[in-house]
Protein backbone atom coordinates (compact mmCIF):
# COMPACT_ATOMS: atom_id res chain seq x y z
CA UNK A 1 0.00 0.00 0.00
CA UNK A 2 1.41 3.48 -0.68
CA UNK A 3 0.64 6.93 0.72
CA UNK A 4 -1.72 9.32 -0.17
CA UNK A 5 -1.50 13.27 -0.32
CA UNK A 6 -3.97 14.79 1.96
CA UNK A 7 -3.10 18.22 2.75
CA UNK A 8 -0.52 20.81 2.34
CA UNK A 9 0.76 22.87 4.65
CA UNK A 10 2.07 26.16 3.86
CA UNK A 11 3.39 28.96 6.26
CA UNK A 12 1.66 32.35 5.48
CA UNK A 13 1.91 35.76 7.02
CA UNK A 14 -2.14 36.50 6.40
CA UNK A 15 -3.84 33.39 6.92
CA UNK A 16 -7.14 35.23 5.73
CA UNK A 17 -5.97 36.83 2.83
CA UNK A 18 -4.36 33.36 1.18
CA UNK A 19 -7.60 31.24 2.12
CA UNK A 20 -9.44 33.84 0.47
CA UNK A 21 -7.30 33.97 -2.80
CA UNK A 22 -6.61 29.89 -2.96
CA UNK A 23 -10.28 29.09 -2.40
CA UNK A 24 -11.01 31.40 -5.24
CA UNK A 25 -8.09 29.69 -7.76
CA UNK A 26 -9.04 26.35 -6.51
CA UNK A 27 -12.93 26.70 -6.28
CA UNK A 28 -12.79 25.18 -2.35
CA UNK A 29 -14.11 26.25 0.61
CA UNK A 30 -13.26 27.33 3.98
CA UNK A 31 -13.15 23.93 6.06
CA UNK A 32 -12.00 24.93 9.74
CA UNK A 33 -10.24 26.80 11.59
CA UNK A 34 -7.22 26.29 14.00
CA UNK A 35 -6.75 27.99 17.68
CA UNK A 36 -3.29 28.91 16.19
CA UNK A 37 -4.98 30.40 13.36
CA UNK A 38 -4.67 28.61 10.81
CA UNK A 39 -7.47 28.17 8.15
CA UNK A 40 -8.59 25.02 5.76
CA UNK A 41 -9.59 25.15 2.64
CA UNK A 42 -10.70 22.11 0.42
CA UNK A 43 -13.09 21.13 -2.27
CA UNK A 44 -17.07 21.90 -1.40
CA UNK A 45 -18.79 18.91 0.04
CA UNK A 46 -15.30 16.49 0.05
CA UNK A 47 -13.40 18.14 2.63
CA UNK A 48 -10.45 15.87 4.22
CA UNK A 49 -9.48 12.52 2.98
CA UNK A 50 -11.23 13.64 -0.27
CA UNK A 51 -10.01 13.01 -3.75
CA UNK A 52 -7.77 16.46 -3.96
CA UNK A 53 -5.61 17.21 -1.00
CA UNK A 54 -6.79 20.08 1.46
CA UNK A 55 -5.11 23.47 1.76
CA UNK A 56 -3.73 24.33 5.18
CA UNK A 57 -2.79 28.08 5.23
CA UNK A 58 -0.96 28.61 8.79
CA UNK A 59 0.54 31.31 9.97
CA UNK A 60 4.23 31.89 10.62
CA UNK A 61 6.41 34.92 10.73
CA UNK A 62 9.82 33.79 9.20
CA UNK A 63 11.21 35.64 6.62
CA UNK A 64 11.22 34.02 3.41
CA UNK A 65 14.27 33.83 1.21
CA UNK A 66 15.18 33.16 -2.17
CA UNK A 67 12.72 30.25 -4.64
CA UNK A 68 10.17 27.86 -3.02
CA UNK A 69 11.52 24.63 -2.67
CA UNK A 70 8.14 23.23 -4.08
CA UNK A 71 5.24 24.75 -5.92
CA UNK A 72 1.57 24.12 -6.62
CA UNK A 73 1.23 23.51 -10.78
CA UNK A 74 -2.72 24.24 -11.69
CA UNK A 75 -4.74 23.58 -14.49
CA UNK A 76 -7.96 25.04 -15.56
CA UNK A 77 -11.03 23.10 -15.50
CA UNK A 78 -13.51 25.38 -17.62
CA UNK A 79 -11.97 27.62 -19.58
CA UNK A 80 -8.80 27.94 -21.65
CA UNK A 81 -4.74 28.87 -20.53
CA UNK A 82 -5.31 32.50 -21.38
CA UNK A 83 -8.63 33.70 -19.63
CA UNK A 84 -7.82 31.49 -16.68
CA UNK A 85 -4.22 33.42 -16.66
CA UNK A 86 -6.44 36.87 -16.89
CA UNK A 87 -8.86 35.61 -14.03
CA UNK A 88 -5.66 34.67 -11.80
CA UNK A 89 -4.73 38.03 -12.25
CA UNK A 90 -7.70 39.90 -11.17
CA UNK A 91 -7.73 37.72 -8.50
CA UNK A 92 -4.67 39.31 -7.36
CA UNK A 93 -1.64 36.49 -9.08
CA UNK A 94 1.20 38.36 -10.41
CA UNK A 95 3.57 37.16 -13.25
CA UNK A 96 7.24 35.84 -11.32
CA UNK A 97 10.85 35.15 -13.68
CA UNK A 98 12.28 32.50 -11.90
CA UNK A 99 14.55 32.37 -15.43
CA UNK A 100 11.63 30.77 -17.63
CA UNK A 101 12.56 31.19 -21.55
CA UNK A 102 9.33 32.63 -22.62
CA UNK A 103 9.15 29.71 -24.71
CA UNK A 104 7.46 27.67 -21.63
CA UNK A 105 4.26 26.15 -22.44
CA UNK A 106 2.74 27.40 -18.73
CA UNK A 107 2.97 30.70 -16.73
CA UNK A 108 4.76 31.47 -13.77
CA UNK A 109 2.89 33.23 -11.46
CA UNK A 110 3.07 34.23 -7.44
CA UNK A 111 -0.09 34.49 -5.08
CA UNK A 112 -0.54 37.68 -3.44
CA UNK A 113 2.37 36.52 -0.69
CA UNK A 114 4.82 36.16 -3.30
CA UNK A 115 4.66 32.02 -2.97
CA UNK A 116 5.39 31.10 -6.71
CA UNK A 117 2.45 28.72 -8.63
CA UNK A 118 2.37 27.43 -12.16
CA UNK A 119 -0.49 27.85 -14.81
CA UNK A 120 -0.01 24.77 -17.21
CA UNK A 121 -2.02 25.00 -20.86
CA UNK A 122 -3.17 21.86 -20.39
CA UNK A 123 -7.02 21.50 -19.34
CA UNK A 124 -8.74 19.08 -17.21
CA UNK A 125 -11.88 18.02 -16.71
CA UNK A 126 -14.09 18.96 -13.33
CA UNK A 127 -14.05 16.14 -10.76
Amino acid sequence: MACRISELVIDVADPERLAAFWSEVLGYVELGREEDGSIEIGPPGAGFGGPQPTLVLSPGDAPRTGKLPLHLDVSATDRDQDAELARLLALGARPVDVGQTGTESWHVLADPEGNEFCLLRARLRPL
